[in-house]
Parts: structure tokens; sequence; C-alpha cells
């Protein structure tokens, strides 16, 4: 226990991974990597830096005094002039040289890039976890019928399996929105105060293929292809825009597949995971509350919301930059990757432990099934002399009959309604067997297994393993 605050996303919810990525050792470490980039980078195109100043400023990445750096922000109110302090305290013979032609941006946004793709990634493992263990599941149920619903009402049969598919494409979607977002994350550069490269052009007296050749070299180092076009002193908000926005997309297809999974496990049709001890409610015993899809819903709409600082922040950048970003996205970046992260890990325990109680399902198919079957009866009625307009009519009036005896606690009646009437010609034994749920399925099975074979290359590769930070 603690008696300060802390955030629920760190204390209960999010990996050690996800916390150790947005911790402030590996953003410190990361803005010393950016430093030692920069100056090998200068050092590589003829400035007075030598390897021996490189050699101390890597021999010191870890070696960071936070006493030292809290100390110097005090004073002098600016985090990586304090940073830029304690590291030359380690590094004396590179002192000099630590942050040469660049401004805090050069630091703070291309370390910020560099975790966000790294997180990205991270996720991008979690989500296909997600989706393998839901295809699995898709694959086990796809021949299983059960009753769909539209508008919550009863409708036509779909299969267990199917349903599952829905929400597989919707992460899928997500997916590919990640990976596009992922592959075209460039870097802020090398640009300086406002953007124009001015203190590098200064650096290389004048000659710009040297700027150009310092931008290449430094994205190089960090596995980035290019850097922006253009900038102000920060890298465009509407990439944390678009960064955002595609967490947010993912938080809505859990949130979907989450509530979907509470109504069907209020009918008692799904369960979630549920551990033999595992306590449903302190005051009663015999509940099986569906937490775990709960959290998932709860969780996505914080992250939903929090997906709105982006574009608000990226509104607002007047001209070259100003301030008033700083504080929000120290916030809603991190934890809006922490809170993805999380449902992530909630999603694929339940993806992955569903129970589905095919007796209920069974037992809501058979109640249901004589109306889902009155078109194939009034077909065939039609194919032995009926007229098929008042055959529909008949149907009508007897479901809605049926369906008044059902209301009001009795069982339908609906099939002996039916087999009374000449007009259909049909016996109860005849009608009765026109009742094989498999027959009102249209091709469930099939849809999913075309689907499945469809997902196979982007699963081919997904892996149970432990996550090392590669930055």
């Amino acid at each position: 226990m603690t008696d300060k605050y802390e955030s629920p996303l760190s204390q209960r919810y999010a990996s050690e991974y996800m916390l150790h990525l947005f911790s402030a050792d590996v953003r410190t470490k990361t803005w010393r990597k950016i430093w030692i980039a920069l100056a090998e980078a200068e050092h590589e195109l003829g400035l007075p830096i030598t390897s021996e100043q490189i050699e101390e400023l890597k021999a010191h990445i870890e070696d960071i005094d936070y006493e030292v750096v809290r100390k110097r922000e005090k004073e002098v109110r600016h985090d990586v002039m304090a940073h830029v302090y304690a590291y030359g305290k380690v590094a004396p013979k590179a002192a000099g040289v630590i942050h040469l032609g660049a401004t805090s941006c050069t630091v703070t946004d291309n370390a910020d890039l560099i975790i966000y793709r790294e997180a990205l990634l991270h996720i991008r493992r979690q989500l296909l976890s997600v989706i393998k263990a839901l295809a699995a599941f898709a694959d086990k149920y796809k021949a299983l019928p059960t009753l769909g619903y539209t508008h919550y009402q009863p409708a036509q049969m779909v299969t267990v399996g199917k349903r599952a598919t829905l929400w597989i494409q919707d992460l899928e979607s997500d997916l590919h929105e990640l990976d596009y977002v992922v592959s075209s994350l460039r870097l802020l550069g090398c640009r300086g105060t406002t953007g124009t490269e001015a203190s590098f052009l200064d650096l290389f007296e004048g000659d710009g293929s040297k700027v150009d050749e310092l931008n290449r070299k430094f994205c190089e180092k960090f596995g980035f292809a290019e850097i922006f076009d253009v900038s102000g002193q920060t890298y465009p908000r509407k990439t944390d825009s678009r960064i955002l926005n595609c967490l947010s997309s993912i938080a809505q297809s859990c949130y979907r597949m989450a509530n979907d999974i509470r109504l069907l496990q209020h009918d008692r049709q799904i369960d979630e995971p549920f551990e033999e001890n595992q306590i449903g409610s302190s005051a009663m015993p015999y509940k099986r509350n569906p937490m775990r899809c709960e959290r998932i819903c709860s969780l996505s709409r914080y992250l939903m919301a929090d997906a709105m600082n982006a574009p608000m922040t990226a509104s607002v950048q007047w001209l070259e930059r100003t301030l008033d970003d700083s504080a929000n996205r120290r916030i809603s970046l991190p934890e809006g990757f922490l809170c993805a992260d999380a449902i992530l890990i909630i999603a694929a325990n339940v993806a992955g432990g569903m129970r589905v109680n095919e007796k209920v399902i069974e037992a809501a198919v058979n109640e249901y099934l004589p109306f889902i079957a009155t078109e194939n009866i009034m077909m065939e009625a039609v194919k032995r002399g009926g007229n098929r307009q008042e055959l529909h009519e008949k149907i009508r009036s007897c479901s809605m009959e049926a369906t008044r005896r059902m209301k009001n606690g009795e069982k339908s009646n609906l099939l002996d309604l039916l087999a009374a009437d000449p007009a259909f010609g049909m016996t109860r034994a005849e009608l009765d067997a026109v009742l094989e749920p498999s027959l009102y399925i249209g091709r469930c099975p099939e849809q999913v297994d075309r689907y499945l074979s469809k997902l196979q290359p982007l699963l081919a590769d997904v892996e149970e393993s432990t996550e090392e930070i590669s930055i």
C-alpha cells in the first residue's frame, strides 16, 4: 500500500512490459541514445567530436543519477537541460558536445516517436493473439446453430462460430490500420528551433547536403526510413491523433465483442472464463458476473474518450509550436497505450477461455425454430397446391396466437395450429421433419472456413513469447 495516488492502469491493469516502456528510465536512456546518434552522425560528417567522446557517452547510457537531475531541474526549470547536465557530469570529456545544434524537441519528440513505434508493435502482437484465439473459437463452433438477433430480438439463425468472425473482422481492420500507422511513422529528425535547420546549417558552414546526410544517418540509426518533409519545432501533432485514433479503434472493437458476450452470458448461452474459487458477488454467492467483459467495456470507454485529446491538441498548434501540448501529451499518449494494453490482455484471456453452453443454445433454437421454419413450411405448402398469399396470412395469424401463449408462460403451439389447418395439407410429423437447425444456417460454416483461410498468413507467425524492448 502507498499513501500517494497511483494510476489504476499501472497498479492493476497494464503489463509490466508496457509500464517499463513508458518509464522515466526508458525515456531517459532513449534521450541519451539520441544524443549519441546525433554525436556519431556529426562526427562522421566531420564536426569536431572525437571517437573517445562518443565512446564515453556510450559507456554511461545507464549511469543516470536522478537525484542530480531533480535538483538541477528545480534550479533551471528545464527537464532536458537538467538531463544534459547530469549526463555531462558522468561523461565529462563529452559534456561540451552533448546536444550540439539540437533543441529540446530534437530529443523529446524523436524519443517519443521511437517509444510510440515500439508500443504500437507490442499492441500489434497482442492484437494478433486475440485474433488467433478467436479464430480457433470460430473454427470449433463454425457449424453450431444459434439464434441470430437483430434489434436484440430473435431473428434467422447463424452459428456461434460465424458470429465470432464478426468480432475478428473488426479486429482485423484495426490491425491493418495499425500497420499503416506504423509503416508511415517518421522521425522529426534534426530540425532546430523552428524547423528551419538553421543551427545545423551553421555547424556545417552552409552545406545543406550535409544537413540532409545528418538526418539520413540519424534516421538509419533508429530504423526509420525518413523524417517529415517539413516541420515547425515539433513533429506534426496530427501523428498523435492518428496513433490515439488507432488505439481507440481497437477499443471500439473490443467493446463490441465484450458487450456481445455480456448479452449472451445473460442468456446463459456463453460464459466468459470463471475460475474455480472466483466470487461473483459479495452478497449473492450464486452470481457469475461477466466481470472481465465489463472491465473491457469500462476501459474501452476511457480509451475512446482519451483519444479526443490528440485532435484537440493538433488543432491548436500555434504557428511553429506552442507548449500547451506538453502536459496533455505526457498523460494522454502513455495512458492511451497502457489502456489499450490492458484491454487486449483481458480480451485475449476471454477469447481463449470462453465456454459455450450448447444445451442452452439448443433449447433457445428449438423454442424459436417453428417460427424460423415457417417460410420453408409455406413454400412446401405452395408446392402442394396452396395459395402463397393466403398461407402467409394464416401463418401470421397462427404465429401471433402462439406468441401470445408464450408471453403468458405457456408453450408455443404454432405447429399444432398449422397441422390442424387443411390449407397446408401437412401432418404434424411432416412439419416436424423441417425442424432441423442445420437447414437454416445458410453458408455459415463455409463463410467461416473461407474467412479463416484468408487470415492464415496473418496468424502464421503469432508467437507466445516474452517481450524484450528493442530500443
